[in-house]
């Protein structure tokens, strides 16, 4: 049996997208930016799927810059805003995605930007009060993700961005007040509102994304994620921000992401966010299942992140005393596929950043299996993993010199 639970690393390209997009790799595929007709047909497919995603996330169309995926997103995001500024104070977590983390890292390697790193809870929450302290006078971005790609912990993205509001008002109104009293103070008579960028790749197929109810300013998808082909996302950028372009050549993209345009991709990111139907009632179940049987059935067994605030199709277990790794191999064999973390660091051998940060535990870290499930998943295909897998970790531990006796029986 064929049992694939890592939905957060990639998912397989939907019939209904790959029937609409097959055509813009044959007979349509002209450049968007040529004027005949080939070339008409993909900029108007281009202007309707951009109108999709517009619709899906309550935004202008003009708010929407196609990318090559989550991570160039996240990258432009970033940096289209901070080029505007001279060594701002950026906030952000330290259980960010490595778009995030390591563009964050570079900016401050190179002496562009000042960065916060905040520490979740336990549970792999972060605390808005946090954020809120965390705030100084040249701070001009915070980047917090949606939804965690390894626990799957839910972050109030929404209150952030309604805390930001306030704080940006605050700033309004002691702007024009030392503009009233002529201080000489940095940014004495200035107004330099907060933006707030979320990661939302992992949170569009369950999670609210409204983004005038999120009241975030900038927000990153990734097509693979949700039933389309791999090298196509999308940025919103709320239009009255200071943003600058980080790729030149043509015009494309209103002039803020040179290139042409991968008509194919984003005509497919256009009918998969279409498709979304939000499936989280029916995944949360079955993810309870999972979560509570995996807990009840094998012992020495932990949870990794909020049970509350968690995406309904994330499952992330700690099996004490044996190594993911192998806990992954013998998966595999019997043909179930799961990750021992994030997919874009899969070939490292360090530690989850993620783990480390909630639980500052590396033999945690190295122990914990993460399971994803879809739309398409089964209980019958949970009932197979779960049976599987105690025979697994059974086995695992009779050979691991750190399990204890009693668990060797």
């Amino acid at each position: 049996m064929e049992v694939y639970l890592d939905y957060a690393a990639t998912s397989p390209v939907k019939s209904a997208v790959f029937k609409i997009l097959e055509p813009y790799l044959k007979e349509n595929f002209g450049n968007p930016s040529s004027i005949y007709r080939k070339g008409q047909i993909s900029r108007k497919s281009i202007d309707e799927a951009r109108v999709k995603i517009a619709n899906f996330l309550n935004c202008d169309p003009q708010e929407i810059i196609f990318t090559s995926g989550g991570t160039e997103a996240d990258n432009l995001a970033i940096n289209g805003i901070i080029e505007n500024f001279d060594k701002p104070h950026i906030i952000t977590s330290m259980i960010e995605h490595h778009a995030v983390l390591n563009t964050c890292k570079y900016l401050e390697k190179t002496g562009q930007a000042e960065v916060t790193y905040l520490k979740p809870s336990r549970d792999g929450v972060i605390d808005v009060e946090d954020i809120k302290k965390a705030i100084c006078e040249n701070t001009i971005l915070v980047s917090v993700m949606y939804v965690n790609n390894e626990i799957g912990t839910v972050q109030p993205i929404r209150e952030i961005g309604k805390m930001i509001e306030k704080e940006n008002k605050q700033r309004l109104e002691n702007s024009v007040k030392r503009k009233i009293d002529n201080t000489k103070t940095l940014n004495s008579a200035n107004y330099q509102p907060i933006y707030f960028h979320t990661d939302a790749v992992q949170a569009s197929e369950y999670q609210e994304m409204n983004v005038q109810y999120l009241h975030v300013d900038l927000l990153s998808l990734s097509g693979h994620k949700i039933g389309a082909p791999k090298g196509i996302g999308a940025l919103y950028v709320k239009k009255s921000i200071p943003f600058s372009a980080m790729m030149h050549g043509g015009e494309q993209e209103m002039g803020k992401r040179a290139g042409t345009e991968n008509v194919a991709g984003i005509v497919a990111l256009g009918k998969a966010v279409e498709l979304i139907k939000k499936t989280k009632t029916k995944t949360k179940k079955l993810r309870d299942y999972f979560i509570d049987r995996v807990l009840k059935e094998i012992p020495a067994v932990h949870l990794n992140g909020s049970y509350e605030f968690r995406n309904p199709n994330n499952a992330n277990f700690y099996f004490k005393y044996i190594e993911g790794e192998s806990i992954l191999l013998n998966l595999d064999l019997v043909g179930i596929a799961a990750s021992s973390g994030s997919a874009c660091a899969s070939a490292s051998l360090n530690p989850s950043h993620v783990l480390m940060a909630a639980y500052g535990d590396a033999e945690r870290a190295h122990g914990s299996i993460r399971f994803t499930l879809g739309e398409n998943t089964t209980k019958k295909e949970i009932d197979y993993t779960i049976n599987k897998l105690k025979i697994i970790v059974e086995k695992l531990r009779k050979i691991s010199p750190l399990t204890p006796l009693e668990l060797r029986s």
